[in-house]
């Protein structure tokens, strides 16, 4: 989806996101929207060039691969209609989030509406619980040992990951479209552009709930390492810095800004910012949007600290490895355009180093 930045432009915008809940099977069930890495527990496709990517092609099925001679990790990678798991293993479901609980063990949601275990060790999948709709998004908390999973059915429930069975279900104002963990407190992204704030410690009343500072629909929400705030991006080419203390003196730390926009013929293409991802060691993030290409930013300093060069499609989804040293994209056409020739989905591995992520001048 892009747009001219002009008002009958903004119309359009605002059409299209009036349409988008009940285009967003046909959306989504095309795109591959999230993927996790973590290389202190697996590892991937590296190079010795820390400006060259690696593809790491997941079609078809969607894994780890890698040319003769480079090492071939594990990372669970979301792919509609097939498993997020290694590339032997085909699923009759799409996945639409995943992430790790340990080095061997896998969690999985979907559009069946199913939660799966997945043992990498023996290759068993095994059915945890199930949402009334599509689940959205699957989350570990390891402050409290607990997986979160988000629905379209506007709920959120937690699991004990050691029985593993439910362990309760809280109702959501709106589809659940996004969440981030921040310790043992859990941020959900709604439609509505509402969000909410629960301890997950306590989860008999909604901590804080708040409306998204962006006029347009929530994309992604990522909570930052040292459990101070978070980044929310939109459908526009927004991106808003927010804390989570509430006290006034915080909140006038908060802050907006433009981004993945780019002048085509003297006229702003505005792309949503689909993938927001923290670097665990500086607080820095990622972002990647429909318009190709990848920044990162340094929130603290107000400033973009590099932009990498421009992907084949949309970025679908971003992760930091744990320490930093790997950032993994996934180029996935998101049929911002409808259904036009587009190329092929691939999963880049990066190598960055502290010149691209560090901030460059003490914070103040």
């Amino acid at each position: 989806m892009w747009v001219s930045a002009t008002l009958s432009a903004l119309d359009r915008l605002r059409a299209r996101e009036a349409a988008e809940s009940a285009r967003e099977l046909f959306l989504l069930a095309t795109q591959m929207y999230f993927f996790y890495l973590v290389v202190n527990r697996a590892g991937v496709c590296t190079s010795n060039n820390s400006k060259t990517d690696i593809n790491c092609p997941p079609s078809p099925p969607l894994g780890a691969h890698s040319e003769p001679g480079r090492p071939v990790g594990r990372f669970p990678a979301g792919r509609w209609s097939q498993r997020p798991s290694r590339r032997e293993n085909p699923s009759s479901s799409g996945t639409q989030s995943a992430c790790w609980r340990d080095p061997t063990h896998a969690w999985s949601g979907g559009l069946d509406h199913q939660l799966k275990m997945h043992d990498l060790n023996t290759d068993q999948e095994n059915l945890v619980g199930t949402h009334d709709a599509p689940i959205r998004c699957v989350e570990y908390c390891p402050e409290v040992n607990v997986m979160v999973t988000g629905s379209w059915d506007q709920t959120v429930k937690l699991w004990d990951p050691r029985t593993p069975c439910n362990a309760g279900t809280f109702s959501q104002p709106e589809k659940v479209y996004t969440l981030s963990v921040s310790g043992d407190r859990l941020i959900v992204g709604t439609a509505g552009r509402r969000v909410l704030v629960w301890d997950l410690r306590n989860m008999g009343y909604v901590q804080q709930r708040r409306e998204s500072s962006l006029k347009y629909q929530t994309r992604c929400i990522r909570a930052f390492p040292n459990k101070q705030g978070y980044v929310l991006s939109s459908i526009e080419g927004r991106v808003a810095v927010e804390y989570l203390d509430p006290s006034p003196e915080v909140q006038k730390k908060k802050y907006a800004f433009k981004c993945h926009r780019l002048k085509e013929n003297n006229i702003e293409q505005i792309y949503p910012v689909n993938a927001i991802s923290f670097h665990n060691i500086h607080n820095t993030f990622a972002t990647g949007g429909s318009d190709g290409f990848v920044n990162i930013w340094d929130p603290f300093n107000k400033k973009r600290l590099c932009q990498f060069h421009r992907y084949p499609t949309s970025i679908a989804s971003l992760a930091f490895s744990n320490d930093g040293t790997t950032l993994a994209i996934a180029s996935s056409y998101m049929y911002e355009m409808d259904d036009t020739e587009h190329p092929e989905d691939g999963i880049f591995i990066r190598q960055v180093t502290d010149a691209e992520t560090k901030p460059k001048s003490p914070c103040t």
